[in-house]
């Protein structure tokens, strides 16, 4: 049996069927990115920042990771050492120290090249975007192997269907075949509710958490039943300043590279304004006041990932490298509170 804990946002949904159009009766031809994108589940979109201001704002990451004062030096290859930078998720994703709020990270949501495609794709400018976070992971080849293997997940609970959210990065440095960056198992997303009806979610699900609502695993013989049905794994290849989009039912990863490169990104997530309950914007104008990090979701499952926490003597503390604040606030324009949910178009 399917799982009982059902939102009724889940059940009824805020919009009309058409807004969320299913892509296995996807019908329209776009004549550009969005033809692909229907397709296969995700696209690049070449150039949305120009490649220096893309390097600029690595070089302002990096200066953010500098900042902690323990350790980390880009500019000393002998000092790319895990304990030289805080603690993050997967090796390189900054859950926590406000990271989500750096003047830099909302510079890079403000731009109009990166808002663009999502305006395109919802039909509206009028978006909220989610308060996720940066991804600066350190090379392997010079680190050390890190403590994770891959994770083929999707960010849509199995009762939403239809087109909810569609994730994006903001790429900062190079991601070619031997950087890390992302693995998506390609043509997936329009086969994601035929998977689940035949696959039903059965037994403990202890995944999911309120914060995790959104989010399933996958297992070997999942991938299996993806690739009978044509799909192929595909480690996604961008450049400095190209934006990539994917759908949330598509099954994603994130995979750590060969190089020797700092893998540095953002992730930019937006959804319609209009879309949001005026609960949930009671609550983001809220995690914004406090410059929380929150999921990949802008305009619902709002939940945030908390202080961050170390362990001593086998008691959970704060970590003392934990911030209230961003280093560097962003200038709170009109857009950027729009953007933010904190005012209404």
């Amino acid at each position: 049996m399917a799982p009982s804990r059902i939102d009724a946002e889940f059940a009824t949904g805020t919009t009309s069927k058409s807004q969320f159009q299913n892509t296995n009766d996807q019908k329209i031809h776009y004549g550009d990115w969005r033809d692909d994108f229907f397709r296969d589940g995700y696209v690049i979109i070449k150039g949305v920042l120009p490649k220096d201001r893309a390097r600029q704002y690595q070089s302002e990451a990096l200066t953010w990771l500098e900042s902690f004062g323990i350790g980390f030096d880009r500019n000393d290859i002998t000092t790319w050492k895990k304990e030289n930078v805080p603690q993050s998720f997967k090796g390189g994703m900054y859950l926590h120290f406000s990271a989500a709020h750096e003047k830099y990270v909302w510079d890079v949501r403000c731009e109009p090249g990166v808002i663009e495609p999502f305006a395109k794709l919802w039909g509206t400018d009028e978006l909220v975007v989610s308060f996720d976070t940066v991804n600066v992971t350190l090379p392997q080849s010079i680190v050390g192997t890190y403590d994770s293997k891959p994770w083929p997940h999707v960010d849509q609970a199995p009762e939403r269907r239809g087109l909810r959210c569609v994730q994006g990065i903001v790429n900062l440095s190079e991601s070619g075949p031997n950087d890390g960056g992302l693995v998506v198992m390609k043509g997936s997303s329009p086969l994601f509710e035929q998977f689940f009806d035949e696959n039903p979610v059965t037994g403990p699900t202890p995944w999911r958490t309120a914060k995790h609502k959104d989010f399933h695993p996958f297992h070997d013989k999942d991938l299996d039943w993806y690739r009978a049905r044509g799909c192929e794994l595909i480690k996604v290849c961008a450049e400095p300043g190209d934006l990539i989009l994917w759908d949330s039912r598509q099954m994603h990863w994130a995979q750590f590279g060969e190089s020797d490169l700092i893998r540095t990104i953002v992730y930019a997530t937006y959804t319609p304004a209009t879309w949001m309950s005026e609960e949930d914007r009671a609550l983001k104008k809220d995690l914004f006041k406090n410059y929380e990090t929150t999921t990949h979701w802008p305009h619902t499952n709002l939940f945030t990932h908390g202080k961050a926490m170390i362990t001593v003597d086998g008691k959970e503390i704060p970590d003392p490298l934990e911030r209230g604040e961003p280093i560097t606030k962003p200038e709170r324009s009109e857009k950027l509170l729009k953007l933010a949910g904190a005012m209404k178009y």
